[in-house]
């Protein structure tokens, strides 16, 4: 009997070693999240930044434009490339809507870490299928899966848009959220047509 609680304290001890090494090992949630900030932080240090949205919705417009905080909580800052149709008679977006959009997106963390710009997406192969959403649902999860920092643009902008997206985590998509990946995305959006 001895041998046996011997033999089970040992196999006790030895997974309660790997256990806090594979604890040590990875990183806590609050550390990915100040990786993220830090990410972030590194390349708006690179560009110029308003802390305020327009209120007269004046953005400036072009790759040398700056990027305008969003949210309060500094989760989107948007660049604003393109304004899309924003004319007297150019319908706008509205609430219900589905919107259409092609996109490419940049780990801003990898990008930190090793000066290579590696981009994924829709966008640039015509044969990869558009990505759409219900613009102001956040209840469909084939709109929810995409997070709600991609829809934030329509609030301001017109369809045909294209805008430079620095997107954290929390308003990311939905199945990196823990990740605590930032993107950078360069996003285009487009109107249904039926």
């Amino acid at each position: 009997m001895k041998i046996f609680n011997k033999i089970g304290l040992l196999i006790l001890a030895f997974a309660t070693g790997m256990a806090t090494t594979s604890c040590e090992d990875s990183k806590s949630y609050s550390e990915l999240l100040t990786e993220e900030e830090h990410a972030v932080n590194w390349y708006l240090a690179q560009n110029e930044v308003c802390l305020d949205v327009p209120a007269d919705g004046n953005f400036e417009v072009g790759s040398d434009a700056p990027y305008y905080k969003m949210d309060g909580d500094g989760f989107v800052y948007m660049q604003v490339i393109n304004k899309g149709d924003v004319g007297e008679n150019d319908p706008k977006p509205e609430s219900g809507d589905l919107v259409y959009f092609r996109f490419m997106r940049m780990n801003i963390k990898n990008y930190q870490l090793t000066g290579v710009q590696t981009w994924e997406g829709n966008a640039e192969n015509a044969d990869d299928s558009s990505a759409s959403f219900v613009f102001g649902n956040n209840v469909l999860s084939s709109t929810t899966q995409y997070g709600e920092g991609i829809q934030l643009p329509l609030e301001y902008l017109g369809y045909n848009c294209e805008v430079n997206l620095i997107v954290k985590s929390p308003e990311g998509f939905l199945s990196e959220q823990s990740q605590c990946i930032p993107y950078l995305y360069n996003i285009r959006y487009f109107k249904a047509i039926y």
